[in-house]
């Protein structure tokens, strides 16, 4: 389209001023406040502007384009974008249960409820209701961390990032903290342990090899400047071959016998021995306690699968010194996160309830056999609703994801779904645009729904949106 036709249809637009003595557009005002509105309006408008301004050909638009029946779902959907939430439930077709982009893990129905209690109204937060005073936050999650784990005295902050910073803070700033170099790790978002101990003022003090690090490294590099020993749990990556490494109890007897605390950053804590329901041995917070650490710092979601959360358990005399750090206040956990972890961590009193009620666990030891069977069910809601695509039952893999045993592939049931006559990326694509979004993955072509990180009360709006999905890519 020539630059002199385009400047013609942009003389065409109405302006704010004309669309707002619409009667249609008045009547918008009925249910949105006026700077909404107008907002809606002229984004409504740049949208139509970036369109004229693209188009190749004039005879792609035509004169109704001005008028306000073409103009007002324009506005209207503009408006929907304004007062709608960004952040908003998604549904996880992926497989990979502790999902970092989505969320990680999903709270289950104790924990929620308790926020929502917690949450509406007033509550005894920093309040002691047996003294009638002041109390502390820590209160709350303390005594039930301490029988879970072991530890003499814990708290907690707002993630695990959070935690490792205050700690190296508090006992470390200016000295020297001695650390495999094959435990130098970096996770999501550009977090490494270096950095952070930079941060915290701490000095780092590399040992051994990527590959190999013996217990003699760490002796000789213990000084007059050396304040603490640090193992890092590797829980993202894992070095295999020709490797050595020193176990959490020898660092602790090490540490013991030149008169140096142990720090034992497990990253995903865990409070069940995941090898009991045939995951690979992922070290749990009882095991670091029981192994002597002085200091122990994991996250709150992850494989425990509360809410986001830093928990350092140790010692009482060097929790008490990380607890009146004055950086602890910028790193302190709220009200909500507190109620979500406590109900969480209630749920911890019996593995039997934790694997039943704390739905990542679920999610990680549910049966092969009723992944199938939910599959079945799936699929056959799918193919009632589904013409135009090839549904089946297949086997994949999931992965447990966070950053946790990254060697772990779970053997799952998945939905496999071939469009006719379209590309599977715009099926995925579209489906990301329903509400709820449903994020799924493409792999040989089909669009792959693993049933593990599904749930039930999920499946309508699966089959809903498939349908809605498949409708709009073949049109």
């Amino acid at each position: 389209m020539s630059q002199r036709k385009k400047s013609e249809y942009l003389r065409k637009i109405p302006k704010v001023d004309e669309l707002l003595g619409a009667e249609e557009v008045r009547r918008l005002l009925n249910f949105h406040p006026k700077e909404v509105v107008l907002e809606g309006i002229r984004r409504g408008l740049d949208r139509l502007r970036r369109e004229i301004l693209t188009a190749e050909k004039a005879q792609d638009f035509k004169e109704e384009i001005f008028s306000i029946s073409h103009l007002l779902p324009l506005f209207e959907e503009e408006i929907k974008r304004q007062v709608t939430p960004h952040l908003r439930r998604a549904i996880n077709a992926t497989g990979v249960v502790v999902h970092t982009n989505l969320g990680r893990s999903p709270l289950g129905e104790r924990a929620l409820k308790h926020l929502v209690e917690v949450s509406r109204g007033y509550s005894n937060l920093e309040y002691d209701l047996a003294k009638g005073g002041r109390g502390t936050r820590y209160f709350h999650v303390e005594e039930i961390l301490l029988r879970l784990s072991g530890a003499e005295a814990g708290i907690v902050v707002n993630n695990n990032a959070g935690a490792v910073l205050l700690v190296l803070n508090t006992l470390a700033a200016g000295k020297e903290v001695i650390v495999s170099r094959g435990e130098l790790v970096e996770i999501g978002g550009a977090f490494r342990i270096p950095d952070v101990m930079s941060r915290s003022g701490a000095i780092l003090k590399e040992v051994g090899t990527t590959n190999r690090t013996h217990l003699r490294d760490y002796e000789e590099a213990i000084g007059e400047d050396t304040a603490l020993l640090l193992k890092v749990h590797t829980s993202n990556y894992r070095v295999v071959g020709f490797t050595s490494e020193v176990t959490l109890e020898e660092l602790v007897q090490l540490g013991k016998r030149h008169n140096l605390p142990v720090m034992n950053d497990l990253g995903s804590g865990c409070f069940v021995d995941l090898s009991s329901y045939g995951l690979e041995k992922e070290p749990t917070v009882q095991d670091a306690i029981k192994a002597g650490a002085d200091v122990v710092t994991f996250s709150g979601d992850k494989l425990l699968g509360g809410p986001q959360a830093g928990i350092i358990l140790g010692k009482r005399g060097l929790i008490d010194k990380i607890k009146i750090n004055p950086l602890n206040r910028a790193l302190r956990i709220d009200k909500l996160t507190l109620a979500a972890l406590e109900a969480t961590l209630i749920c911890y009193l019996s593995e039997g309830e934790a694997v039943r009620e704390v739905p990542t666990l679920r999610m990680l030891t549910v049966p092969l056999e009723h992944l199938r069977r939910r599959a079945r069910r799936l699929a056959r809601l799918l193919e009632r609703g589904t013409e135009s695509a090839e549904i089946e039952i297949v086997r994949e893999n999931s992965q447990v994801g966070g950053g946790a045993l990254p060697l772990q592939e779970l053997p799952t049931w998945a939905i496999s779904v071939k469009p006719h006559g379209a590309p599977v990326e715009a099926l995925e694509a579209e489906l990301r645009n329903l509400d709820p979004p449903i994020i799924a993955r493409i792999s040989n072509d089909r669009l792959i729904l693993d049933l593990r990180t599904i749930q039930d009360d999920e499946f309508k709006a699966i089959t809903q949106g498939l349908t809605q999905a498949l409708k709009q890519i073949s049109d």
